[in-house]
């Protein structure tokens, strides 16, 4: 466990983007950029890819309502713990010590997210790389090594650099999606495409949903992360329904039709023959637009690991620069092939923790008094809980209905089942006022 004075300590808190304290009510952000960032990690290759596989094997229709049910699922999500977020001020890994899982579960939760979110990282920078290599040639090695170190740089300079990013790539990726649909429908009417069938083996209802919500849903659950820089819960909202609708429909829906013009789910063949050569780079480097955030989260995870296990405040930059060098180092060495099917089984993992923050943050509420005096002095509670036996308790039962229940969609399963226990054992414990488990006093702890 940290010193109450790795927590509070304000210097150079702005450069390490308030990894470790509540970023400040000056520092705040305009509703707008952080949309544009929201957006962005919807506007990438993989949603692109996630609109042609629905559009393979769906009707337009049936992708349509496909999309609605995820967006929906994964909005409601995003608000909740955005929301708790933009109050206290904090990042994910941060806000989960008052949040049902005190010092322990802190330290699973971050490393659950690292692992998954540098796990990623590594997925999407090969996948950068293939594209790149399919287009200009050269070894795949190379280019994961030189993508890899453009996303890195993006994100040692943090939030800021990261919405400049978006900035470029949004308008950019958006040009392309719309030149392309704008070709495909040269040869094709709109009706047409509309009312084909799935030119492909056809998916349900059920699983095209499960797709949707099931692929953002480790999104949605470290929205914290982002809206801690938004300054009322009318921005969290304005921002989450614009950037998921937004990208949910419009990206989605393009790739739907791109699908049925070109009979293909093959993204990069289908861009390549609508917008050519130029138009498949900006789609491939747009996934740096998700990446960069898998990163950032990943390296925020790993401070407040070090922060609690550790008791070592440790910089976001040198972490970003670490786990970035792994995960282009995983890619390189084309191991991730076998490990999307752990990242898979943490894609059940890592729901569970949104449904117990959600439900303690607003239901249970045993930090309230806490949590607003400290954040009237822009400074973190002085105690928080060693251990929760009863988030434990709800949070492997959930990830065992997640992942061995295959009625609905698996994350999200996972994530209200979580949610419901957790509210009812905190109930019958102790009538609302659960018992604290091996509470941690920062303050004594900054004497040792």
């Amino acid at each position: 466990m940290a010193k109450a004075e790795s927590l509070n300590e304000p210097v150079n808190e702005k450069l390490d983007d308030y990894s470790l304290s509540r970023v400040p009510e000056t520092d705040r952000r305009h509703w707008f950029g952080i949309a544009t960032m929201r957006f962005g990690q919807m506007s990438a290759l993989s949603q692109f890819l996630l609109g042609a596989t629905l559009g393979f094997g769906m009707s337009f229709w049936q992708s349509f309502w496909a999309l609605t049910l995820g967006a929906v699922i994964l909005e409601i999500v995003s608000i909740f713990v955005g929301i708790a977020g933009m109050k206290e001020g904090l990042s994910t890994t941060m806000l989960i010590r008052w949040t049902g899982f005190g010092r322990f579960g802190s330290v699973l939760v971050s490393l659950v997210v690292a692992i998954s979110l540098v796990g990623w990282f590594g997925v999407q920078n090969q996948v950068f790389a293939d594209g790149l290599n399919q287009l200009l040639g050269g070894p795949i090695w190379a280019w994961s090594i030189v993508t890899g170190i453009l996303v890195t740089l993006v994100v040692i300079y943090g939030f800021l650099s990261m919405g400049f990013t978006a900035y470029i790539t949004v308008p950019l990726f958006m040009l392309i999606a719309f030149i392309s649909i704008g070709r495909a429908l040269g040869h094709y009417s709109l009706g047409h495409l509309v009312s084909m069938h799935a030119p492909g083996s056809v998916l349900t209802l059920g699983a095209g949903a499960s797709m949707v919500a099931g692929g953002f849903i480790t999104g949605a659950i470290i929205s914290p992360d982002m809206t801690r820089y938004n300054r009322s819960v009318g921005d969290v909202i304005k921002q989450t329904v614009l950037g998921i609708t937004l990208g949910e429909y419009l990206i989605g829906l393009i790739g739907v039709l791109l699908a049925h013009a070109m009979k293909s789910s093959n993204v990069i063949t289908i861009v390549m023959s609508t917008s050519g050569v130029v138009g498949t780079v900006v789609l491939v480097t747009a996934t740096l637009k998700i990446n960069d955030w898998n990163l950032y989260s990943s390296s925020l995870g790993i401070v407040n690991l070090f922060d609690v296990v550790f008791k070592k405040r440790v910089s976001r930059v040198g972490v970003t620069i670490l786990f970035g060098a792994l995960g282009t180092l995983l890619s390189v060495l084309g191991i991730l092939n076998q490990f999307e099917g752990f990242l898979s089984l943490l894609g059940v993992a890592v729901p569970p923790v949104g449904g117990i923050m959600v439900v303690e943050y607003f239901c249970i509420r045993r930090y309230k008094d806490e949590l607003a005096r400290s954040r009237e002095q822009g400074v973190l509670p002085d105690t928080y809980e060693s251990w929760n036996p009863i988030t434990l308790i709800c949070w492997i039962g959930a990830f065992v209905v997640g992942e061995f229940v295959k009625w609905g969609i698996p994350s999200i399963n996972s994530l209200v089942v979580a949610a419901v226990a957790y509210f009812v054992l905190s109930k019958l414990v102790n009538r609302n006022r659960m018992v604290t488990f091996g509470s941690v006093d920062t303050k004594e702890l900054a004497n040792e």
